[in-house]
């Protein structure tokens, strides 16, 4: 995994934010970096080299959410410098009030 990619993990893991994720998961024919099957949601972080993969990232969104699947996208950049952005936003996804004190705690 990268750095990025390791972060997130300890963010998702175990079920941290409520619901099982799992990593590099087969939607064929694509992998998604993180999913919770159960909520029908994909959680792709793209690099650097992903600003020029625009289009293709679009029609594999499309696909995804065809067969009823949400996907969230954050940047490295979010991962590194914002992790508890990125869990307040994960949490808001997954129907979860972020403020509530049953919210678990957003650190690794």
């Amino acid at each position: 995994m990268t750095e990025p990619e390791r972060r997130l993990w300890q963010i998702v893991r175990a079920g941290r934010l409520g619901f099982k994720f799992q990593r590099q998961v087969v939607l064929a024919p694509y992998i998604a970096d993180f999913a919770a099957r159960s909520e029908r949601l994909v959680i792709e972080i793209d690099g650097e080299t992903h600003g020029s993969d625009s289009a293709y990232d679009a029609r594999r969104t499309a696909d995804l959410e065809a067969r009823g699947y949400r996907v969230l996208r954050f940047t490295n950049a979010d991962v590194m410098t914002n992790p508890e952005g990125v869990a307040r936003t994960i949490l808001m996804a997954l129907g979860r009030d972020p403020e509530s004190p049953l919210s678990p705690t957003l650190s690794p």
